[in-house]
């Protein structure tokens, strides 16, 4: 009606019906447009939501509520996807760089819904979105524009949406049947490749990871991991892996094997680059942050080797190949 108004006072002798019908016609064939450019040009867009509050059972009965982080490029339909205990700002931030390093690159736009750690006012049909100011420095940092999808409108996220169905489809089966987090953890870690490597996605018939890997990954734009780093905090909860180690940042770094299924505090010191983890208070190891992928103690190793395959060999021994395989480790 605004416009209508406008355009009356410039001369417009025209009914209001044939000015509401033209605006209809330009919006769904911008919308139309605009859905055709991020599905048919690699490098341009991903899309990301939660599946928020699942339930699932351990078979003892225990009971776990988590989310999953949603990662979709429009153009290969390549995903990440992991598993979350909070959807606080600084997890969406790690969620996210992990998705840049798993894909080795940032999209041009990544497409948002209105979740209170993005936006501080959604998109409406009369007001335009307000981004949270430490998202939106964490987005020019990161190198994306971000972009809000309006509420309701699904054909603005309908990969997303689809893949958090799909999801939840294939983990349901699991309920009592996994023994601990840390399985749970890996079940999600397993799909996600799954969804790549192995399944065949019905829009392009190919595996994501081939479409990926010869049309979409070099459109991708560099970004830069360490500055990422600063907007995720230092102090954190893990779960002790089978390995056993915990995730922090790009590496994984390892506790005594007594810990493994376990919750532990990690808290990064940033002006001695420690990391410090705790169980309980109880300081129970401390690394120095570093690049390498796989961050073992040697006593941590020995640990989890005499309680499995070398359980029948001498100290001696196991010394010796925890020499070599942290050598290996290195290079890697």
């Amino acid at each position: 009606m605004a416009i209508f108004k406008y355009i009356e006072k410039k001369g417009y002798e025209g009914k209001y019906t044939i000015l509401r019908e033209y605006c209809k016609n330009k919006k769904q064939n911008e919308t139309k447009k605009a859905t055709i450019r991020v599905e048919t040009n690699p490098g341009i867009a991903a899309q990301v939501d939660w599946k928020e509050d699942m339930v699932m059972h351990d078979k003892f009965g225990r009971t776990y509520q988590f989310n999953i982080f949603l990662y979709v490029l429009h153009y290969s339909k390549m995903k990440y996807i992991t598993l979350t205990w909070d959807r606080k700002q600084d997890t969406l931030f790690e969620c996210l760089k992990d998705a840049f390093e798993y894909t080795e690159g940032v999209p041009k736009e990544i497409w948002f819904d209105n979740m209170r750690t993005v936006v501080d006012r959604p998109r409406t049909q009369y007001k335009k979105v307000v981004f949270n100011n430490l998202f939106y420095q964490f987005s020019k940092d990161a190198n994306f524009e971000p972009i809000a999808c309006r509420p309701y409108r699904p054909q603005t996220k309908g990969s997303v949406e689809s893949l958090a169905k799909f999801v939840e489809q294939r983990l349901r089966p699991y309920d009592y049947e996994f023994y601990d987090a840390v399985e749970l953890i890996e079940l999600v870690d397993d799909l996600c490749h799954e969804l790549n490597h192995l399944e065949i996605s019905q829009v392009t018939e190919q595996r994501p990871i081939d479409v990926f890997n010869y049309e979409e990954k070099e459109h991708l734009n560099f970004f830069n991991a360490k500055l990422l780093d600063t907007y995720i905090e230092n102090e954190c909860i893990r779960i002790v892996s089978k390995e056993p180690m915990i995730n922090f940042r790009k590496g994984k770094y390892s506790v005594p094997t007594k810990y493994i299924g376990e919750e532990v505090q990690v808290i990064f010191n940033n002006s001695t680059d420690e990391l410090l983890i705790y169980y309980d208070g109880e300081l129970i190891r401390r690394h120095n942050l570093s690049e390498r992928k796989f961050n073992y103690i040697v006593e941590d190793m020995s640990g989890i080797l005499k309680s499995d395959v070398f359980k029948h060999k001498d100290d001696k021994e196991i010394l010796t190949y925890i020499e070599n395989s942290l050598l290996l480790y290195d290079e890697i």
